[in-house]
């Protein structure tokens, strides 16, 4: 009995641990220390210089979101409101990705390819590599601030699904089709369903971050 009063008061006082609300949108979450046209000049560069990409014009309509939110006072932020609302509902219904402006996304972005893209995560980072019929997001109604966090230079394959509180580490690779619901350390490769760290990745050389990259993830 003693054991088990233990046990059950151990239980009983175990802290739940609560995420941090979600961003709202109320504030310019584009990349810091660095002007909006540098940063969409950098986005053009990462999508090969080519305006035919969707993906750019995925992440430049994101951009664009997030700029107008320091326009001040909002009656002058309305014609930019009605142009990012315009391009938001081009880039879903033309090409299928939807990239809410909310969610904090860092330095060159590449989105290749286009179709069945639905990103909603806490914040992408730097240098990530996402493909074709990607979904992040929650896991289910009852969990709505449980969303993905991708870190920095995250190579993702086409079908890939990342869902739930999960934090995928830096210079990982989430191979084609693989399904992501727990935590995934950095530098490994991942694959299957449910996804499994089936090799710990050497850190690439300087200017080959992604040389390994191309051969898994479709």
């Amino acid at each position: 009995m003693t054991a088990d009063a233990g046990t059950t008061n151990h239980q009983a006082t175990t802290p739940v641990v609560e995420l941090p609300p979600l961003p709202d949108g109320t504030k310019n979450e584009n990349p810091s220390g660095i002007s909006f046209f540098t940063l969409l000049r950098e986005d053009y560069a990462t999508h090969d210089r080519r305006l035919s990409e969707p993906g750019l014009w995925a992440v430049w309509t994101h951009r664009l979101g997030n700029w107008r939110m320091d326009i001040r006072p909002k009656l002058l932020r309305a014609p930019f409101s009605l142009l990012y609302k315009m391009m938001y509902l081009w880039v879903l219904w033309v090409w299928g990705i939807q990239l809410d402006y909310s969610i904090p996304v860092g330095r060159r972005l590449r989105i290749w390819h286009h179709g069945g893209m639905f990103l909603v995560a806490r914040s992408i980072g730097n240098d990530v590599h996402i493909r074709q019929n990607t979904t992040f997001g929650v896991k289910n109604r009852t969990e709505l601030l449980s969303k993905p966090i991708i870190e920095d230079r995250v190579e993702i394959g086409c079908g890939v699904t990342i869902v739930g509180d999960v934090r995928v580490g830096h210079d990982s690779i989430i191979a084609a089709n693989t399904l992501v619901t727990r935590d995934v350390p950095p530098h490994a490769l991942v694959l299957g369903v449910p996804g499994k760290v089936v090799k710990q990745l050497d850190t690439p050389p300087a200017g080959d971050t992604h040389s390994e990259a191309g051969n898994v993830t479709g």
